[in-house]
């Protein structure tokens, strides 16, 4: 296959430049439909002229179906765009840039979609779905999922699909009471559920607390057997965040945040904050999975993108070898730039 396209590279570059294109089309109207043309031009940064006549040829083909509502994708649509995927990371050099990554960073796998969502929101998307069928494929007959909180876990959740033939459990993580509600594990763990017909159980406490406070709700009945079941969950789902940004978000009191300038963090996860060498320089008190935790744990899956998390996801990557990261090309690329 590999071979082929290299061919087709040099005889008829056009072609895969074309083919590239449409399944980009096809791509985006799977995620928003029903789309508009208009929204569809203006998303893809493409002029109304031009895509006018791909829309045409792809209604022609019986690929989408156009309405009042806006355009969709036809069954013929979907189960061409699913066969495309796996030529189009070979189009792309996605395969081999996952190869690379995958040995650069010592993980399990990895897996890269195409785009950068620094650059377009539907990229977050994209990411989404792909930790979706990660997910999905590592799920046993009952199975406890972990998730944390963030816009990256947010949009795994929205892709989420229901599994109705499995008894699925998911929970929080960690404590998130504090932080933008529809970016909460809380939330997020609530909706994945709701998507994949399973059931959830909340922990309602806040992101970060003193000493003292941790002390006390650790040791509360109802919360002691809350952790009992989120440390001994089978499969973890996370993103890795921009530490000062993590940082500014959590309203890091000053004397922390010194610590945690001082100490140059580039990422945190899970509370914790990382140099670029992958050492904690700082560590949150939360109520939930801590970083010693997930060395027990069956499957671990990080969900990053956007050429600005490069430093974040090769910092925190540097602990975690057993992890499974899936993230976007803007971000691969930088992460394996020399």
């Amino acid at each position: 296959m590999r071979e082929m396209i290299e061919v087709q590279k040099k005889l008829v570059p056009d072609l895969l430049q074309l083919m590239q294109k449409r399944y980009q089309i096809l791509q985006y109207i799977r995620l928003m439909q029903p789309i508009g043309r208009r929204s569809l031009a203006i998303s893809l940064s493409i002029s109304e002229r031009i895509l006018r006549a791909e829309v045409q040829f792809l209604k022609d083909q019986n690929l989408i179906a156009i309405e009042t509502s806006g355009m969709t994708l036809t069954e013929d649509g979907s189960v061409l765009l699913k066969a495309l995927e796996e030529m189009m990371k070979d189009v792309l050099g996605l395969r081999l840039m996952e190869n690379k990554l995958r040995e650069r960073l010592k993980l399990k796998n990895v897996i890269i979609v195409s785009g950068d969502s620094d650059e377009s929101e539907w990229v977050k998307q994209e990411m989404g779905r792909a930790c979706v069928g990660c997910i999905k494929e590592r799920l046993s007959e009952d199975t406890t999922v972990a998730v944390t909180g963030g816009t990256t876990l947010a949009a795994v959740a929205e892709m989420m699909t229901p599994d109705p033939n499995r008894n699925l459990l998911f929970v929080p993580a960690r404590g998130g009471l504090g932080e933008n509600v529809q970016n909460q594990a809380n939330t997020i763990c609530a909706k994945m559920a709701e998507r994949a017909m399973g059931n959830y159980r909340l922990l309602h406490v806040p992101d970060q607390l003193s000493q003292e406070a941790w002390q006390s709700l650790t040791d509360e009945p109802s919360i002691k057997e809350l952790l009992k079941i989120i440390k001994s969950s089978s499969m973890v789902v996370h993103g890795i965040g921009d530490a000062m940004t993590m940082a500014e978000r959590r309203k890091t009191a000053a004397f922390d945040m010194e610590k945690i300038e001082r100490g140059e963090a580039v990422a945190e996860a899970f509370g914790y904050y990382f140099n670029e060498n992958g050492t904690v320089v700082h560590k949150v008190h939360t109520v939930g999975i801590q970083l010693d935790d997930l060395a027990g744990l069956k499957h671990v899956i990080a969900v990053a993108g956007g050429s600005s998390k490069a430093k974040a996801i090769h910092a925190y990557m540097k602990q975690a070898h057993d992890s499974i990261l899936i993230t976007d090309e803007g971000a691969a690329k930088e992460l394996l730039r020399d």
